[in-house]
């Protein structure tokens, strides 16, 4: 892990298309902007856990229903 510190309106550069910018600081609240291409997803890192939480259940229940057909 890269560890930066950055103050209010300074930013960081990802891969030349992702720019994380520091829009403000309350007491231990930091608050970010990202500007990135509209083809690159950005999720809090809850709701990515939650989505691939929920895309390997999906994946089970199909993969059980799929395995049910072929043994008859």
């Amino acid at each position: 892990m890269l560890a930066l510190s950055r103050k209010k309106n300074e930013a960081i550069i990802i891969s030349n298309n992702v720019e994380v910018t520091i829009l403000e600081v309350k007491g231990d609240q930091v608050k970010v902007g990202i500007t990135a291409p509209k083809d690159v997803p950005i999720y809090r890192k809850e709701v990515y856990l939650q989505i691939q939480e929920a895309n390997k259940e999906a994946l089970n229940a199909d993969g059980m229903a799929a395995l049910r057909n072929l043994l008859g």
